[in-house]
């Protein structure tokens, strides 16, 4: 992501951008670790993504604590959460394409679906 180069690392410069990166989802998640656990629960996480600009139903957020807590403790770690914030801008991302009229529906075949799926991954 970094690697500008793509020399397989990063050199000073690149390295201060992910530094800032990293710095910048510390804050992110501080501040919607209201109880500073170093974790953020299912209420925490749908504040989170609520300041987002997402509206998700309740059984959604118990599927990404499932899915993005590798301890198994129905939270996430900073990593996961991260990674469960990227993933979920990525697929809107691949969404929006597809819904041009933005009503939040999409009619796609499973060629089209796969497609989706693929450029994700």
């Amino acid at each position: 992501m970094f690697d500008r180069e793509n020399k397989g690392g990063v050199n000073f410069n690149e390295f201060t951008g992910v530094w800032k990166y990293i710095s910048d989802w510390q804050n992110v998640f501080r501040t919607y670790d209201r109880d500073n656990s170093g974790m953020i629960d299912k209420h925490e996480l749908k504040q989170a993504l609520t300041g987002f600009g997402y509206r998700l139903s309740e059984q959604f957020y118990d599927l990404l604590i499932q899915k993005f807590d590798r301890q198994r403790r129905g939270q996430v770690a900073f990593d996961d959460f991260i990674q469960c914030c990227v993933v979920l801008q990525k697929w809107t991302d691949v969404f929006r394409r597809y819904d041009t009229d933005q009503d939040g529906w999409i009619q796609v075949s499973y060629e089209q679906y796969l497609s989706m799926v693929f450029s994700v991954v």
